[in-house]
């Protein structure tokens, strides 16, 4: 679905002065528009690696499609800063709107859906930084965003990325909301073992919606247009594991849930865009390397070995993860190997990546390397000022330990 946007909504105060000494720099906010707009775009973009300074960066390749991070949604923007007589490009934005479940704490299970505004993709130019410019493209995107009906405004970011924190927090009024956690497993060279007494199964997209909106309905950020996202071309599948002995008794068809299982669904990624480490000493590759060749040659063995990261390369993306019964966590690390073994058979997949909330009980059996995972900060802050006894960033001591990841998010 195309995204129409009232011109007036985003007119409105375009224009603002920087400070005293800048007077007559103008910044103008305005909506991305592809054909003025996207060369300039990938060039900011290419300006944007992530990482600290001496220590490798993280390049993002989207691939000649600058709002592909957000296509996959039906009500998004992506909006472009221009500074100074010459308009040039020195900062963007991009933000989507969505309907998802702010979580029960109640026994019976009961969904409470809100509209929220998910903020990503904040760029500004090296050259132009410390003059507002971030600041103006957050406050425009809110402004969309309420325009919209969005009741609130989120975004993540790495929870050591002070700058990042410091303006969402100290100039723009978030809130600090939830820290999950993202998990990465590198995808090695040989085949990872799944035990001969658990099954597989694939989940048709129908089945799975019925079984997510059921095993989700207390959770957090659960999209209510879950079954979008089930039939959405990047969407490879949702898999079940369950003990073969299981399935003399289980009909999937059923829609009951056999007494132990684990669940998941896997995202291409990989098609949306492409990551690519740089800086990386010499000595670290060849490492590296050596690693992968020695995995290729002799792959029983089982040798961790790191993918060649060094050049572009995408991942699959886990979501939707949930087990139960005693003996859950081994089915979870089974249908991880699962994922693992699909994306060893494609030569563009190197890592496998899922997040889930901080306290939630599946992630001590996801498999991952600690020294490629992170802590996720996601902030929050409320867009409807109106005087509704109902605030969902205030609910942080009370929060749902399970934490719905929308992949399109990703």
């Amino acid at each position: 679905m195309s995204l129409k946007i009232s011109a007036e909504n985003l007119a409105a105060n375009d224009n603002y002065h920087l400070p005293e000494d800048n007077k007559k720099t103008l910044v103008i906010v305005r909506q991305y528009d592809e054909e003025r707009d996207k060369l300039a775009v990938e060039e900011l973009e290419g300006q944007c690696d992530f990482g600290q300074r001496g220590q490798p960066s993280l390049f993002t390749d989207l691939m000649g499609d600058p709002i592909s991070r957000i296509r996959n949604l039906p009500l998004h923007v992506m909006l472009v800063a221009e500074y100074g007589e010459d308009r040039e490009c020195v900062g963007i934005i991009r933000g989507c709107i969505k309907t998802v479940t702010t979580g029960n704490k109640g026994s019976i299970p009961c969904s409470v859906y809100v509209k929220v505004a998910y903020i990503l993709g904040l760029r500004v130019s090296s050259h132009h930084r410390r003059l507002g410019i971030g600041t103006k493209l957050v406050e425009k995107l809110e402004e969309w965003s309420r325009n919209n009906g969005a009741k609130y405004a989120y975004m993540a970011t790495d929870s050591n990325n002070q700058a990042s924190i410091k303006l969402f927090t100290s100039k723009c009024n978030y809130a600090k909301f939830r820290t999950p956690s993202v998990l990465v497993q590198p995808v090695h060279a040989h085949y990872k073992p799944i035990a001969s007494d658990i099954a597989i199964v694939r989940v048709s997209p129908q089945l799975s919606e019925s079984f997510y909106r059921r095993i989700f309905a207390n959770s957090e950020f659960f999209p209510k247009d879950i079954n979008h996202i089930l039939d959405n071309k990047l969407n490879f599948g949702t898999f079940m594991a369950v003990p073969k002995k299981t399935l003399l008794k289980w009909d999937p068809k059923s829609g009951s849930f056999p007494p132990t299982f684990a669940i998941l669904s896997i995202w291409n990624t990989k098609d949306v865009y492409k990551l690519q480490v740089r800086g990386v000493s010499s000595l670290k590759y060849a490492c590296c390397l050596g690693s992968r060749v020695l995995d290729s040659w002799m792959p029983w063995l089982r040798v961790p070995s790191i993918p060649n990261i060094f050049k572009t390369f995408g991942f699959y993306l886990l979501y939707g993860i949930h087990m139960e019964g005693k003996e859950g966590p081994r089915l979870m690390k089974s249908i991880c190997n699962f994922a693992h073994n699909m994306g060893r058979n494609d030569r563009d997949c190197r890592l496998l990546v899922s997040e889930v909330g901080l306290d939630d009980p599946v992630s001590e059996a996801i498999p991952r390397w600690n020294k490629f995972s992170w802590g996720d900060l996601w902030c929050m802050k409320k867009l409807d000022v109106s005087e509704s006894p109902d605030n969902w960033v205030e609910s942080r001591a009370s929060s749902s330990s399970v934490i719905f990841v929308d992949p399109r998010d990703f």
